[in-house]
């Protein structure tokens, strides 16, 4: 019996004591939905397999003593089939213990699904649109966007297991100062000057403009030739750079694809596929800016002040109004924020019930104005827009913080950690720490294969799990005469009672946008697995002694080898584990060795 089947069973006997009058002033509309009455696994297995405070949710509508409560509710439970015995403790508590046949039935439950198992549809019917990274196509991208890469994919694929439609969405920078300061930054390194004291530095502009400059020059183009216009300098004699001219244009023009090509590669590589791939440019070119200002100005929400075009912001909650269009006629980098989310909302394929954006630890000021233009289109925020921060990441070796990109020069890029530990321990690393905490990403834990690694720890479980299917195969153990029943022992329990909890973290990791309680989940399931391996068998060890003679060695092999239905039945639970921790790998997009 699972612990929803538990939760279900509770629920109902609330309802069935109202109706019989048992349950003081309680009512049929005060007993809270199901998922409320929460069963958990106790600290100490001495309190049984467990628990539940459903009497002391509920005594105080029942105007009862929550543990005579309590005893009405054992006494149901303790009638329904495979419950062995409850108890009821300290305050109220309702101790359950299963007999050993209902407790091993999630064997054949996740057996039966395979990697279905735990997954739900009760997300079914919403288009989630979730933003992640959307790094400025100036640069490769760095480590606090490929911490999103492996948050925002994981989320994605757990909220899938949810039974959600997810838009994975990545929004191009494309329009703007920073893409002007990104083509003065190659000029500059064409020509071999110093870099704009507002322009981007690194190893990669200069291989950025000599491409563009080889491209040029294939096309019958010599770029290095068209007009250009100094931009001077500022009141320190610092460089500004180029000026709006010929020459920085074709420097854009072509430079620009170049960092959508390479940041496309790069997610791929991360095991990152986007659906859609949105240009901010095309908001302004599609003319959704000026509608959205419109949809705006008709709503009441937009007027005008010292020659500009504002916001009126403060009116949904935010701390001050917003320019949208500012005096010299230029429009204000909220108003593609404005375009954008009205087109998230209302497109013509898979239109956003939820968009969800995944923005770095900068960005805090930006949920006020952001949630007040939600409420500004009529929408709720905290539902149709839900906004995630992200914190920072150092990547520490040897205890101290290292900047190890040979490219980008003071950063430490996506490619730059794949290389060093992989796309596996950079997945997982970086998604099982909850979003909203920093991180310290240790290159030489990652990079070894001791059980400290967390990743290594999960995938070693996995490999180990399909070895005892191998030694189990040839020594002719298949699931014929398996009794479940027998699975019975501390070490059987702890790991069905492991399994039992996948279904109700799933739902939780997605409804929390929690997938490092994923991580968390299988590095417990792994821990209860290699202990169940040290202490139980499948297949009979090998004699170790060779010393041991006659009765003495027969004595030890009968000691270690199960009997067949039991054998059989810990090979079951043995490959229940490995289509969990395999489905789990997968929803945080790293591989499931069957061999390390």
């Amino acid at each position: 019996m699972s612990p929803e089947a538990l939760s279900e069973l509770i629920f109902n006997i609330a309802n069935t004591l109202v109706s019989e009058g048992k349950a003081g002033t309680l009512t049929a509309d005060l007993i809270p939905p199901q998922a409320k009455f929460a069963v958990m696994r106790p600290k100490d297995r001495a309190h049984g397999d467990w628990a539940s405070n459903a009497a002391m949710q509920l005594a105080k509508k029942a105007g009862m003593k929550p543990r005579d409560l309590a005893e009405l509710f054992a006494a149901e439970l303790t009638n329904a089939d495979g419950i062995k015995s409850v108890e009821v403790a300290g305050p109220g508590f309702i101790n359950i213990t299963l007999d050993s046949a209902s407790a091993a039935a999630v064997v054949d439950t996740v057996l039966e699904a395979g990697s279905d198992y735990g997954k739900n549809d009760h997300l079914s019917g919403k288009t989630l649109n979730l933003e992640f990274v959307s790094a400025n196509p100036t640069g490769p991208i760095h480590i606090g966007g490929t911490r999103w890469a492996a948050v925002g994919d994981s989320m994605a694929r757990v909220l899938e297991a949810n039974g959600a439609k997810v838009v994975r969405e990545y929004y191009f920078n494309d329009h703007g100062e920073q893409i002007n300061r990104f083509a003065k930054s190659l000029v500059a390194a064409a020509h071999g000057e110093t870099t704009p004291i507002d322009g981007y530095k690194g190893a990669y502009i200069d291989e950025i403009a000599k491409r563009v400059i080889d491209e040029a020059n294939a096309d019958g183009v010599d770029v290095l030739s068209l007009p250009r216009v100094d931009g001077g300098a500022d009141q320190d004699g610092n460089p500004l750079g180029e000026g709006d001219s010929e020459q920085r244009e074709e420097f854009r023009k072509r430079a620009v694809p170049m960092m959508f090509d390479e940041i496309q590669r790069s997610m791929k590589n991360f095991r990152v596929n986007f659906d859609v791939w949105f240009h901010e440019n095309s908001l302004y070119s599609d003319g959704e800016v000026d509608q959205a200002i419109a949809d705006l100005r008709a709503r009441g929400d937009i007027f005008e002040k010292d020659g500009a075009t504002w916001f009126e912001s403060t009116k949904h909650g935010d701390d001050k109004d917003r320019v949208i269009i500012k005096s010299d006629g230029n429009y204000a980098y909220f108003a593609a924020d404005i375009a954008y989310y009205r087109n998230k909302r209302h497109r013509e394929t898979n239109p956003a019930d939820v968009a969800i954006y995944m923005l770095g630890a900068d960005h805090h000021g930006y949920i006020g104005r952001m949630m007040a233009m939600c409420e500004a289109f009529g929408d709720k925020p905290g539902e149709n827009m839900q906004i995630l921060i992200g914190q920072l990441v150092n990547v520490m070796k040897d205890g101290k913080a290292v900047r190890m990109s040979k490219r980008a020069g003071n950063v430490v890029t996506i490619d730059d950690l794949t290389d060093a530990i992989g796309v596996d321990a950079s997945r997982y690393s970086l998604a099982r720490t909850d979003y909203n905490s920093p991180v310290d990403i240790d290159l030489n834990l990652l990079s070894s294969h001791s059980n400290e690694n967390p990743v290594y720890y999960v995938q070693y479980a996995h490999a180990r799990s399909c070895n005892v299917d191998r030694n189990a195969a040839a020594a002719g153990i298949t699931y014929e005469g398996a009794d479940v029943s027998l699975l019975d022992t501390t070490a059987d329990g702890e790991v069905l009672a492991a399994l039992a909890q996948w279904p109700a973290l799933l739902r939780e990791a997605g409804d929390l946008r929690a997938p490092h309680r994923v991580a968390h989940y299988l590095e417990d399931l792994a821990a209860t697995y290699h202990k169940w391996y040290n202490v139980e068998r499948v297949v009979p060890m090998e004699l170790t002694d060779p010393e041991a003679r006659g009765e003495q060695a027969d004595a030890i092999r009968i000691a270690k080898a199960p009997e067949p239905a039991r054998a059989a039945a810990r090979l079951k639970l043995n490959d229940a584990v490995k289509t969990v921790i395999a489905e789990g790998l997968d929803l945080l997009g790293v591989t499931a060795p069957d061999k390390m």
